[in-house]
């Protein structure tokens, strides 16, 4: 997905001329990395609003048009405000064709609906990961990855070492040995309520009648 956002350089700074910016309906934020020395930049709010509610624009390389010049660069911070759905304040780093970056990216779960464990068995799905931390070079970097989960049976668990990555992006996590779970198929409390009643019932059942002498 092209997402491209456009800035200019923010030549006034501090807390006063912050305010005075986000009152004019802009962003104060920062571009920073890529051996260059970072710039302090604003953006629209609007503009950059509609953009950064979709979550492509959490995990993608974004193409920063700063005052005519475009570059490459990755979200890596920002700022709401505490009562309003307003960003206050944004931070991107540039991004280099030949190094590798660490980027959170979502988890697609699919095919939930056609696993034993849950067509069969009557399970739910409980998802332990909802991002994960991928390394690889910038052009490689996926919006998100996809988990499936149609062959998983009651009680089962899914780990990072079982998704399968597009060419060239590995788990941060699994590079350092950890191979963390990320969702798992368990039986509903309910449905082990009703096979505990059943199973008294039947117990009930087979139990010898009392006799009358007694």
């Amino acid at each position: 997905m092209h997402i491209e956002i456009t800035a200019k350089k923010r030549e006034n700074k501090g807390t006063g001329a912050s305010r005075r910016l986000r009152r004019a309906g802009n962003i104060p934020g920062i571009v920073y990395g890529g051996g260059k020395d970072a710039v302090a930049i604003e953006l629209n709010h609007k503009d950059l609003f509609l953009k950064f509610r979709h979550e492509a624009f959490h995990a993608s390389i974004l193409n920063l048009n700063l005052d005519g010049t475009k570059e490459q660069v990755l979200l890596r911070d920002y700022q709401m405000h505490h009562v309003r759905t307003e960003i206050t304040h944004i931070d991107f780093q540039r991004v280099s064709s030949t190094e590798k970056i660490h980027v959170k990216v979502p988890l697609h779960f699919v095919n939930a609906e056609i696993a034993p464990g849950v067509k069969l068995g009557g399970g739910i799905i409980t998802h332990i990961l909802t991002e994960a931390d991928v390394s690889c070079l910038a052009k490689d970097l996926p919006e998100y990855v996809e988990v499936d989960l149609s062959s998983m049976e009651l009680g089962q668990t899914i780990h990072l070492s079982e998704v399968v990555l597009p060419k060239g992006v590995e788990f941060v996590k699994l590079v350092h040995g950890d191979d963390s779970a990320i969702a798992n198929v368990i039986k509903p409390r309910g449905m082990a309520v009703e096979d505990d009643s059943a199973e008294a019932s039947t117990a009930a059942g087979d139990a010898p009648a009392a006799s009358a002498a007694e």
